[in-house]
């Protein structure tokens, strides 16, 4: 590359991302295929609308291009489209849940979704969020002794509140949901339910974890966490919606789709259809209850006393220690976790009582249990502030162990 500091910038990223062990619950390790798409010539084109519908000349290949991915994606997930449409266009999963609200929820109307600090997510209708400024938000939250979903409850919350449409699928939640139950809480109110599987999509891919779409009305997801894709979004929806999303993603909100991004995700989604990837989700979740049992094991308290995921969340205050501060001590000897608050926590969310952490990464290295309960002894011994500089050196070497993909 001729520009020598973002040359170095690459470089001293990739040497980075090789050293550390990555528990970030929202990262993975792309394999070379989908970097190459990313990279690749298609970023040169510019392609506003839709296949056989564009307003520049020049996309035959675009087109087709666009049309494998959609293919891909109701494959993957066992879909007809007969009964089912998805957008591949959506640039990432917030102006994605965008979309769907502008299609499909009057401005002002109620959104149902998870409280932020329980593990919800900015675009399920926060008041941060543009979401949470056009729409106004219902929020629920989880039981405070199990501190899972309490299904009577939001039961209640949704009869009391009317709202248009109940978001499931969260971003801190480790549980599995059940989505029937969703489903007739919604038709109880007359509400559309929209699935945001972001985290979960490579499971549910994989056949690891239940299948949304039995009783979602729409499903968005990310394409980067356990699927393992790109940085991008897909917004699937039953056929009565599909028109009115597609409308509001392009010319709504977006303007031309980046074809290499729908590229890579082409390359994602048929790579996640293969056994190898089966068994990878399998085993993002034995290695998340390893993680976590080992964790329970060394007398820090996990959230609801367990995963069903690739998601723990580690209450650290127990110890005396704050979610930020644990986060500095771990980066400092090469583990990689991210601040995050738990359920009725007390401290703020820029310095909140727990950790999250996430087993996609360090499953597509090639880590299996061992790995993860060695993995719990050195976060022990990081957050007791014993032997750091010994754990140091043992992340190195186990990093080096398993390289990402080539």
């Amino acid at each position: 590359m001729k520009d020598k500091h973002i040359d170095k910038l690459i470089k001293n990223e990739s040497k980075r991302q090789t050293s550390v062990i990555n528990l970030i619950a929202s990262e993975n390790d792309t394999s070379a295929d989908v970097r190459e798409a990313l990279g690749s010539i298609f970023v040169n084109k510019y392609a506003e609308g839709y296949p056989k519908a564009r307003y520049y000349g020049g996309n035959e290949y675009i087109d087709e291009l666009e049309e494998l991915a959609k293919a891909r994606a109701l494959k993957l997930f066992g879909l007809s489209s007969k009964t089912w449409g998805v957008n591949v266009q959506p640039y990432s999963g917030s102006p994605a849940n965008l979309a769907i609200y502008f299609a499909l929820v009057s401005v002002g109307a109620k959104i149902m979704g998870l409280e932020l600090t329980m593990g919800g997510h900015l675009s399920h209708g926060h008041k941060v969020s543009m979401t949470g400024k056009v729409w106004q938000q219902v929020a629920y939250g989880v039981d405070k002794k199990t501190e899972m979903l309490d299904y009577d409850e939001i039961g209640r919350i949704a009869q009391k509140e009317k709202p248009a449409l109940i978001v499931a699928g969260f971003t801190a939640y480790s549980r599995i949901i059940d989505f029937k139950k969703f489903r007739a809480i919604a038709d109880n109110v007359g509400a559309l339910v929209l699935v945001d599987m972001s985290h979960f999509a490579g499971l549910v891919a994989g056949k690891a974890y239940p299948s949304p779409f039995p009783y979602a009305d729409i499903v968005m997801t990310t394409t980067h966490k356990t699927l393992r894709g790109p940085r991008s979004a897909l917004i699937f929806s039953k056929k009565e919606f599909s028109e009115k999303i597609d409308k509001v993603v392009f010319p709504g909100l977006q303007g031309g789709p980046h074809a290499n991004q729908i590229a890579a995700v082409a390359v994602a989604l048929q790579e996640a259809q293969s056994p190898a990837f089966k068994k990878y989700a399998k085993q993002i979740i034995k290695n998340a209850r390893a993680l976590s049992g080992e964790l329970s094991h060394y007398g820090w308290r996990i959230v609801s006393g367990g995963t069903d995921t690739h998601l723990i969340l580690l209450d650290t205050q127990v110890q005396d220690i704050s979610g930020a501060r644990a986060s500095d001590a771990l980066e400092e000897v090469g583990i990689i976790v991210n601040k995050n608050t738990i359920p009725y926590d007390t401290r703020s969310p820029r310095d909140p009582s727990g950790i999250r952490l996430g087993t996609a990464d360090v499953t597509t290295r090639g880590m299996r249990e061992p790995q993860m309960r060695m993995i719990a002894g050195f976060i022990d011994e990081v957050l007791r502030g014993i032997h750091g500089d010994v754990v140091k050196k043992s992340v190195a070497r186990l990093a080096k162990q398993f390289p990402q993909q080539k």
